[in-house]
């Protein structure tokens, strides 16, 4: 992180002289659930190029109050730094209005060799002492895929058991892991229920994705229903301005189930004002949660 911790401060002041909590509780006299959400972003795909003072300076001046950092960008945010290096991430960021909110990593636990999967595993285990340190909550894992010639429920099970054992390790660290909904086959939603059926422990829960597998079979509602009790606290969406996904209806069903985190924007595309896309977003985010409160 080459900026001095002085330049920063001075960066993010330039940025922003305050940041609004964008705390919205919609209730609906339609639901009987009420909801705490807040808007944050995925540094995936908006954010990779940006260093981490960039970043803050960035999320401020759009009234973006929370980041999930993504491995492997910019940021450097990664298990490599040192305990200085990781105290200092921690200032910045209490320095900033923005939230770290956690850690998104490429960690997965479907392979059949158990080198692999063990390798994954500890290397979850080293994000989480990452996290920990860095002053976050979480670290998100995935599922990614079925293998070839072993039985998916097998496989299933074996993903769950291993959330099991890095769901106990983050609960002696502070940190939730989040199941992100994910990978070709496992991001069917009767499937991330199955793996749940098995991470059984607390401290682990799923993190909706928006993908087109949501919509699929009997429909998003009954899909989400499957998971609604062990939803975590961050769900990814992409760009709330698209129309090829029911965000509308996702608002629904989050309030109904009394949702309370993160809605984590994972845009695509590079935009050419970084803020004024990001603006446009809260925008958005706010005239669907507005939306949901007048229904």
């Amino acid at each position: 992180m080459p900026l001095t911790r002085r330049r920063f401060l001075a960066a993010a002041a330039a940025a922003t002289a305050s940041l609004p909590a964008l705390r919205v509780s919609p209730t609906s006299a339609a639901t009987a659930g009420t909801a705490d959400m807040r808007l944050g972003l995925v540094t995936y795909l908006w954010g990779q190029d940006w260093d981490l003072a960039t970043l803050l300076a960035n999320c401020a001046a759009a009234a973006v109050p929370g980041v999930e950092l993504r491995t492997e960008h910019k940021h450097g945010v990664e298990p490599s730094l040192s305990p200085a290096q990781r105290a200092e991430v921690r200032q910045r960021f209490a320095d900033s209005p923005v939230t770290l909110v956690g850690y998104g990593s490429n960690a997965e636990y479907h392979s059949n060799d158990p080198a692999e999967l063990r390798r994954n595993i500890e290397l979850t285990k080293a994000y989480i002492r990452l996290m920990h340190d860095c002053g976050g909550s979480g670290v998100k894992v995935k599922p990614n895929s079925f293998v070839k010639d072993v039985p998916h429920q097998r496989t299933l099970e074996q993903i769950g058991t291993a959330l099991n054992e890095v769901a106990a390790f983050g609960a002696d660290y502070g940190q939730r892991i989040r199941l992100e909904v994910h990978g070709p086959g496992t991001s069917e939603l009767p499937h991330i229920k199955a793996i749940m059926d098995v991470a059984t422990h607390p401290n682990v829960g799923v993190c909706w994705n928006c993908n087109d597998a949501d919509l699929k079979g009997e429909g998003l509602e009954h899909n989400f229903r499957l998971v609604q009790d062990r939803l975590a606290d961050t769900t990814h969406v992409r760009e709330l301005t698209l129309t090829d996904y029911p965000y509308a209806d996702l608002m629904r069903l989050l309030v109904q189930a009394g949702y309370s985190g993160w809605i984590l924007l994972e845009c695509h595309g590079q935009p050419a004002d970084p803020v004024a896309a990001l603006q446009e977003q809260r925008r958005a985010f706010e005239e669907l949660v507005a939306g949901e409160h007048r229904a």
